[in-house]
């Protein structure tokens, strides 16, 4: 199937990106073709975020979008940021102390799921064509240029071989591709190795972000009250922040950060996000209420120092898939989504030109000159000042810069270690006993992946990819204890066979939810994730 352009990935970025390309068409009288794949079964699918919305970019796409009836209803009332100082007390920041980019006013609390779901009609409405279930398995490259992506192959039983269901793979060409997956991209990542994207760019650095949502009584539910909290459950050594957000029909929103460069091999994030919920700050809304869905996801939080080259032959890489999210806000939506503006902006251009499969290396330009470049530049130590200084000293450095300097103080700190190569040996780390789920506060993984709605087709071959399978017992478990069995937050990866002696580790592929956090933080970069079957991975409804 050739097209004008491919677009992989239903998330802000992508639908953005396909919308803006068709309302440039209507406008200049052209016709275009447009088409964006999605692997997760519907669009929304696989979307998760936290998520208070800045509605910069919508404001940009669709000016209209309060009477166009867009799910963004739940303004921000009350922003209330604490620092946890243990498991009982806290400490509330006056909102001088806080870094400005924290602050929420005119802001919304959303799901970003449904977010989509909507972009996704104004993108049909316009003329885009939306492919759920098909998932972009491979490139095409052809003298070094991309032409397009192969969707994966259906029907393919867990041996290799072809089922009677079997449906081959569909090439879907391009004038351009543009490459919107999030964070962690299966292709995405294959892109910046191939064309050394990121050369002289510090190495992106992640964090694995958790997010529940709770039904509370209605005297516990302030609609648009947003939360966050520094600090316990996690130590010193480890960078992360919790969130509780109310939202709408008296639910709340209740979610755990954890930078990946953590160096304890024995931390769960999961179990420390089951402590976070503990705390009084968070139980005194969570308290008698039901918790109704679970997800986690890995977020790219390296900011302007990580992003790489955003273009190359035949396409661009755009939001999370490239970075775009600020973490200085600890919001990557209207980023995402400005990012895609820009590429379509880019895009409609050149096609007019007549050109296609170029390096469309005016993109550059018209970064540099969006407001998006500047709100990332003014973020650009925020990470890093984390990172190297802890949440204290960090936190107080970025006040200092964010709220004194506009995030333009003449000095750019950087962090050049990756985060899988930042575990210690499990031999000179302090254990950690983490207390069993009440069922009340605190849940086990199973109860939590099926609230999830993850399911794959079983019989499939597996999509975490071991490149060497010794590598797990004997490196791994010999020198850290395996993280993959506490670092995953859906009991993917299980030690089994310890009791006789005879370690193997086990991959229950079924429970993935898609998050990548095995992709970044195996410490021998020995866990290659590639996309399973189309419509397989989590259903989130609204998350």
């Amino acid at each position: 199937m050739d097209v004008d352009v491919v677009i992989v990935g239903a998330g802000p970025s992508g639908l953005s990106c396909a919308i803006r390309l068709m309302q440039q068409a209507q406008a200049a009288g052209t016709e275009l073709q447009v088409v964006v794949v999605e692997k997760g079964s519907e669009v929304g699918a696989h979307i998760l975020s936290g998520a208070v919305l800045e509605t910069r970019a919508l404001n940009e796409l669709f000016p209209e979008w309060q009477s166009m009836q867009a799910p963004v209803t739940t303004a921000v009332s009350a922003d209330h940021i604490y620092l946890l100082n243990n498991a009982e007390k806290a400490t509330r920041m006056p909102n001088w102390l806080v870094p400005n980019t924290m602050h929420n006013d005119g802001n919304y609390i959303v799901s970003m799921g449904n977010v989509c779901r909507w972009l996704a009609q104004q993108a049909e409405t316009l003329g885009v064509e939306v492919f759920p279930g098909f998932p972009a398995a491979e490139l095409i490259i052809e003298e070094n240029v991309v032409k397009g992506i192969i969707t994966g192959d259906m029907g393919i039983a867990a041996d290799g071989q072809p089922k009677d269901s079997f449906t081959p793979g569909m090439e879907l060409r391009a004038r351009y591709t543009v490459f919107a997956e999030g964070c962690r991209g299966h292709l995405g990542k294959q892109l910046i190795q191939h064309f050394q994207l990121d050369e002289g760019k510090t190495p992106q650095h992640y964090a694995l972000g958790f997010k529940e949502i709770w039904d509370i009584p209605a005297e516990q539910h302030q609609a648009g009250l947003v939360v966050h909290s520094a600090g316990w459950p996690l130590d010193a050594q480890t960078g992360g922040g919790g969130y509780l957000y109310h939202a709408e029909n008296q639910q709340v929103v209740v979610g755990l950060i954890v930078d990946l460069n953590y160096s304890n091999p024995h931390l769960s994030p999961f179990e420390e996000f089951q402590r976070y919920k503990q705390h009084p700050v968070l139980k005194q809304y969570l308290q008698g209420g039901k918790r109704v869905s679970y997800g986690a996801r890995a977020i790219a939080k390296g900011g302007y120092n990580s992003l790489p080259k955003m273009s190359f032959p035949g396409g661009l890489l755009i939001g999370c898939d490239a970075g775009t999210l600020n973490f200085a806000k600890i919001k990557g939506n209207h980023t995402a989504m400005k990012s895609g503006m820009l590429a379509a902006e880019t895009l409609f251009a050149a096609m007019q030109a007549g050109r296609g499969h170029d390096d469309l290396t005016e993109f550059a330009d018209a970064f540099e000159q969006s407001w998006l470049f500047d709100e990332l530049y003014r973020s650009r130590n925020f990470g890093p000042a984390l990172h190297k200084f802890g949440t204290l000293l960090g936190g107080a450095f970025n006040t200092l810069d964010q709220n004194l300097f506009g995030g333009k103080l003449p000095l750019t700190i950087k962090d050049w270690t990756k985060d899988h190569s930042s575990l210690k040996l499990a031999s000179v780390c302090d254990p950690i006993h983490y207390a069993k789920p009440d069922g009340v506060l605190s849940f086990d993984r199973l109860s939590s992946v099926y609230l999830s709605n993850t399911n794959h087709e079983e019989d499939q071959p597996c999509h975490l990819k071991l490149k060497d399978s010794s590598i797990p017992v004997q490196v791994n478990l010999a020198l850290y204890d395996e993280p993959a069995q506490r670092y995953c937050p859906a009991g993917v990866y299980e030690m089994i066979g310890m009791e006789r002696g005879e370690p193997q580790l086990q991959i229950n592929a079924q429970n993935c939810i898609h998050c990548k956090t095995c992709d970044i933080k195996d410490p021998k970069q020995n866990i290659h994730w590639v996309t399973p079957e189309g419509a397989g991975g989590p259903n989130y409804p609204n998350m």
